[in-house]
Formats: structure tokens, sequence, C-alpha cells
């Protein structure tokens, strides 16, 4: 009998890892999403690791779930100032593996409100104003957001004062403490956690998933599985980032506790960036335009045969040149630099962003980098780096098991376990 199952259910493969405590990884299986139910795919994939691994006997102890099926947590979000309550309400949405599909600053506009019907949300999260200050846009907010033909769980993280008012005009609601208590003070933490457990109790839209809810102990957005790895390991180890690249997003999570004294506005300590126009696969069309392709006689014929899955030297070649264009821009997205301000005691130069000059390590995950020379190409990303405040020596370290977001669901229960079983993927 296995200790543990994890399955990861994305949008076009199901992937099955089964673990031993003692042991780690004993092996992998594959099957693609069965949209029609996705116990199929589940199903499809445990018979494929029984196959791989001659197993005719399956039995485990614990069962754990990822999620990115029926296109993934979608999300939308309503704060009073950008720069301030519905940045922070942003980052606690990407950090716990949300696709936000539309964000509003200031009151709801009746375009709005025609918008986020059309999107038709998993969850709604509602901010604004800091504790004891702006309570009106919040309140109005509520009160458009409830005449909505939506039937969606809400989570109110704005204002306190606004919260007994709040419950009185939204039926369900979950409230949670400020994202922005007070001025240059962002509190994400607790509305990640919240927008989990409101993913495991209520969003389960593809067929089957209520069935895999009920013999898992945990389910998560993947991509807030990936965060949750890397908080741990960031906690073990030190400042750190983990890039993933994907067939259609490049995703960077950074997890730091140094803090430039310099920056102008606060950044979170984990920030996730998920960049939905750099794909490898998806997207590779963008990336083919931001790339130079000069040096390949034959590009008309590999763009017209593009498979996700390379096999010739000349289509590595491209995957390779696609990715390192994919890193460079994504890094350069999440990063920030400095720049010259003009104040009335004269010019000084401050951060905008975050920065990432003193991270430890940069591992890589997703299927792109971890089967292509991701060092490299990540090596040579930071060498021509002139502008962005990137790491200056980190060490970078491949996950080569490709068990990153499995190991992230399991940390919920099992932190030791899953930061000692992914070290032994470290490499």
């Amino acid at each position: 009998m296995y200790d543990f199952l994890i399955v990861e259910i994305g949008s076009t493969i199901t992937l099955v890892n089964v673990f031993n405590f003692d042991i780690g990884l004993i092996g992998q299986g594959v099957h693609p999403t069965t949209v029609e139910d996705v116990t199929i795919g589940v199903n499809g994939a445990i018979e494929d690791f029984q196959n791989l691994y001659k197993v005719n006997d399956f039995k485990y102890k614990e069962m754990f779930a990822t999620s990115s099926a029926a296109g993934g947590l979608r999300m939308t979000v309503h704060g009073l100032v950008y720069d301030m309550t519905v940045k922070a309400a942003k980052e606690a949405a990407l950090g716990a593996g949300a696709n936000i599909h539309f964000i509003t600053a200031g009151k709801l506009k009746p375009f709005d409100l025609e918008k986020i019907n059309k999107i038709n949300p998993n969850i709604i999260l509602l901010a604004g104003g800091v504790d004891y200050g702006e309570r009106e846009t919040a309140l109005y907010n509520a009160e458009m957001i409830k005449n909505l033909s939506l039937d969606v769980p809400i989570i109110y993280a704005g204002n306190l004062e606004n919260t007994e008012e709040i419950k009185c005009i939204l039926k369900d609601v979950t409230c949670v403490d400020n994202v922005y208590p007070k001025i240059d003070n962002l509190n994400v933490e607790p509305t990640r956690k919240v927008i989990h457990k409101v993913f495991e109790d209520n969003i389960i839209h593809a067929k089957g998933m209520d069935n895999i809810k009920t013999l898992t102990d945990s389910i998560i957005p993947t991509p807030g599985a990936v965060m949750e790895c890397a908080k741990l390991l960031a906690s073990k180890m030190g400042d750190l980032i983990v890039i993933d690249v994907g067939g259609a997003t490049t995703d960077i999570h950074s997890v730091t506790s140094y803090i430039n004294d310099n920056v102008i506005t606060p950044e979170p300590n984990a920030k996730r960036t998920v960049e939905g126009d750099l794909g490898v696969y998806v997207n590779k069309d963008n990336l083919v335009e931001l790339t130079d392709l000069s040096g390949f006689s034959n590009l008309d014929y590999l763009l017209k045969n593009y498979s996700p899955i390379p096999k010739s030297n000349d289509e590595f070649e491209l995957v390779s040149k696609l990715t390192y264009t994919a890193v460079k821009e994504s890094l350069n997205r999440h990063a920030g630099e400095y720049k010259e301000f003009y104040t009335s005691s004269g010019v000084k130069k401050l951060v905008e962003g975050k920065d990432l000059t003193d991270v430890k390590y940069i591992v890589l995950t997703g299927g792109a980098l971890v089967n292509l020379n991701g060092k490299k190409i990540v090596t040579e990303v930071l060498k021509e780096n002139t502008k962005k405040l990137l790491p200056i020596n980190a060490k970078i370290l491949v996950d080569s098991k490709y068990i990153m977001a499995s190991l992230g669901a399991l940390s919920k229960k099992y932190p030791e376990v899953a930061f000692r079983l992914l070290k032994g993927s470290l490499v």
C-alpha cells in the first residue's frame, strides 16, 4: 500500500504522483483530462501508472489533489484605488492560484456589471478602504454585486468598519481581515487562505470533481499549490524565485524577506505574476513575434508543424529560444527597477516594484524548463539583464521530477515530508 496519491487535474492533462514516506516518488501516470467527467481521466492516469510499474493491486492511504480544470479558478477583483487596495487584493488572489479575469477600481459602472456577468466568475473578491477610512465605495459595490444574476461566493477583504453592513447586503459572503489595513501595509495571507477554502468548499464545476473531493484530504488550485511549495522552500532555504513556463502561461513566484527602503509602494513577501500571453504552445505566436528566429532556414515548416513535444534538434532549438523569451519577459514584468523621480529636494532614485537582487535560489519547474536546458536558459537571461532588479548571485535548481504542485498540496498537512521529498527533486 502506498502512502500518498496526489492528483493534478489540468486543463489538458491529468497527472498522478504516487509517493511513500521513506522512498519518495514511486512513479507517475498520465491521461488526457476528460472534461465530461474528470474521474475518467484520473482513473486513466492511475491505470497508466499501474501499467508502467506493473502494479495489480493499487491501494493508497491518503489522497490529495490540485485542479486547474474547467478553466481554473476564475475571479474578479474590485477595490478602491488601484495602487493600494486593488493591488493588494490582486496579489492575494494571484498568490492563491486564481486566474483574474477582471479588475476594477472605484465604484462599479453598468459596463463593469455587464462584464462581470459575462465572465461568470467562480469567486468575487471585494475590497476597498483602509481600516476606519473610506467606506462608501465598498458598500456601493456590494449593493451593485448583489443585483447581479450570479450565485457565486464573495469574499470581502476591505475596511473592517463595513463588515457587518456587508454581511447584511450580501448573502453568500465570507469576511476576512483587510488586505490593505493601513497605508503601505499589505496583509494578503488571510485572504489567500480563504480563497483556498472557498475553492475547496464550492468551486467544483468540472463534472466528477465532487467525487474527487470526497476522496481527498485537500484540493486546491494548482498555481496556489506551487505558491505553497515556494513558501515552504523559502522558510527552509531563504529568499527564492520559482519560474514555471507552461504551454499557455508563464508564472513567476517570488518569496522574499528583503525589503528595499527606497521602494515606492509596498510589495508582498510572497508574490505571483501570471503572464497569460507567454506560453510555449497555446501562445507561441506571441513569443515568435518577440524572438529573433532569423537563424532558422526552415522556420515556416517548424511553425506549421509545431508540436507541444519537440523531437528534432531544430524543434528543440526553437522551443528553447521561445522559452528564453518567455523567461526574460516574465521576469522583467515581475521584478522592479530604479526610476528617477522629481521631488521638492531634487531628483531621487526610487524602486518601483519588487527588488529581487538578494534572492538566494531560483527554482525551475514546468515542462519546458525541466525538459530543456533550463539552467542555461535562465543563466543567459540573467547575464543580459541590465536594468531590472533581478538576482545577482542566485543558485539555479531544477525540479527534476516535476512535483512542486503535488508537494504543495501535500505540504498543507505534511510540510516536513513535502520539504524532504522536494529537496530530493531539486538538482
